[in-house]
Order: C-alpha cells, then sequence, then structure tokens
C-alpha cells in the first residue's frame, strides 16, 4: 500500500504547524504541496525530516506559488515543467522509487477575474499553461498521478451554485472544455469522483472571505488527483479532510488523499 495527499497549503512557513499536525495524525507516505511560497533554501526541510519526510523534492521561489513533494518512502525528482513558460515554479514531478509509479504536482495559475483573455492576461496564460499540460500529456507512457490546486471545479457539483458560478474564472465552460482536453490527452481517472460520485457534494476550497464557511459552505473542488488507467484501478480509497478549513490558521484549501494497492 501507499498514500499519496495532496494540500495547497498558501505559505508553508506560516502553516508548518498544521502541516506537522497533519502528518502526525494522517500519515501520508507522500504529501504533494502547492504555493509553497517561499525559496528552496527557505523550506522547512529540516522540520518535515524530523517527522521522517526525509525524501523532498522542492521547486520554489521568493513569495509567490512554488511547489513540494515530500515523503517517508524514496523518491527521485525527474521533471521540472515550466508550463507558465516565464520561469514560476509550478511544477515538480518524482518517480517513486522501486514502485512503478509517477507523481506530479502542480499549480495551475487561478486566472485572474474576467475569464477573457483579450482584457485579462492571466487568464490567458492559464488557458496556455493548460494547453502544454496537454501536449505533455499525450505524450505520456508511464503510470503517472498528477495532483494539486487545478484551479478549475469542472462539474456542477463541484461548485456550491452552478448557475452563478458559470461567468466566474475556475468554473467557466472555457475552463471546463480546456480542462476536458488535458484529461482526454492521456485518459487520466478523476480518482476523486470515482470515490465521491457526482452528483455527490465535493469541495476542497473555501474563500477566506465568508465569515462562517461551514454554514455558508460556498465551496468549489480546486483540487484534484488523476491517475492513469491501470494506477487508477489500483486507487482503494480516496478522501478529503474538510475540518482542516477549521484548524488554526488555516489554508483556505483542504488536504485530499489517496490510498494505492501497490
Amino acid at each position: 500500500m501507499i498514500s499519496v495527499a495532496t494540500w495547497n497549503i498558501n505559505s508553508v512557513r506560516l502553516r508548518l504547524p498544521i502541516v506537522e499536525k497533519y502528518l502526525a495524525h494522517h500519515a501520508p507516505d507522500i504529501l504533494c504541496l502547492q504555493e509553497i511560497k517561499c525559496e528552496e533554501s527557505k523550506f522547512p526541510a529540516e522540520a518535515l525530516a524530523a517527522m521522517g519526510y526525509t525524501h523532498q523534492a522542492v521547486s520554489g521561489q521568493k513569495g509567490y506559488h512554488g511547489v513540494a513533494t515530500v515523503s517517508r518512502v524514496p523518491i527521485r525528482e525527474v521533471t521540472r515543467h515550466d508550463w507558465q513558460a516565464n520561469g514560476e515554479a509550478r511544477h515538480v514531478g518524482v518517480e517513486v522509487v522501486g514502485k512503478d509509479m509517477f507523481v506530479d504536482n502542480v499549480y495551475i495559475p487561478a486566472g485572474g477575474d474576467e475569464p477573457d483573455r483579450e482584457i485579462n492576461a492571466k487568464f490567458g496564460q492559464k488557458l496556455d499553461f493548460l494547453e502544454r499540460m496537454t501536449r505533455w500529456a499525450d505524450a505520456l507512457d508511464a503510470p503517472t498521478l498528477i495532483v494539486g490546486d487545478f484551479n478549475i471545479a469542472p462539474l456542477e457539483s463541484d461548485v456550491w451554485n452552478h448557475k452563478q458560478l458559470l461567468k466566474v474564472v475556475s468554473h467557466t465552460p472555457l475552463e471546463v472544455e480546456t480542462l476536458k482536453r488535458f484529461q482526454d490527452a492521456h485518459g487520466w481517472h478523476d480518482i476523486g469522483r470515482e470515490h465521491i460520485r457526482d452528483p455527490e457534494r465535493y469541495y476542497s476550497w473555501w474563500s477566506y472571505r465568508s465569515p462562517d464557511w461551514r454554514k455558508n459552505d460556498r465551496g468549489r473542488r480546486l483540487d484534484h488527483m488523476w491517475a492513469s488507467g491501470p494506477l487508477a484501478k489500483q486507487a482503494t480509497a480516496h478522501r478529503v479532510l474538510e475540518e482542516a478549513r477549521d484548524w488554526e490558521k488555516p489554508s483556505d484549501h483542504v488536504p485530499l488523499i489517496t490510498e494505492f494497492d501497490i
């Protein structure tokens, strides 16, 4: 068995106590973090190694973005793709040593506020990022798990109100169509939705702007775990830890975890 978790932590140094809490209580074999917001030299490598996560692949930058994969089992960094085409730290890929499994950790751009690339360059960058990912996926020939903050909630049941969010970046038809092309390029299986079936409610993000996130429950499923077909068949369980949104100084995202019989 091997377990993999993903979590947009929104500053790993600021939220190190809840990362340690999560690792102590849930102990995934591999944890993929997004939006670590620090350079590699500032990453809390020693603190996480002290908890048994001695194998680490970190791609960071000062103050923004950044991804890190830490593991209790041996991993080997194999790729860092610049799908943003501007040097931002948004991807790191590892091979799980001794297992027929690769884990790609990605932080797709949010895309700004206006779903129109003519007036919002960030939205265009998001779509282009996804197109570069799609070309990569089309050439994949290894059992791969891609996880992270996709910043897209594709299904109606992935958002608190489908009609109200149709023109809101993260749930627009254009983003959903673009993400579907990425999915089809490799035949990715949406692990979350194979275990938490549509139309069941399934969210991983709640805005800090909501005064009572649990009562209002205006969530979106922005975080995903997708697998190649053979790997997806080995997924035995998947969970979302909503209670983490109530922890002290929480991220606006919560962790997802999948267990594989490998």
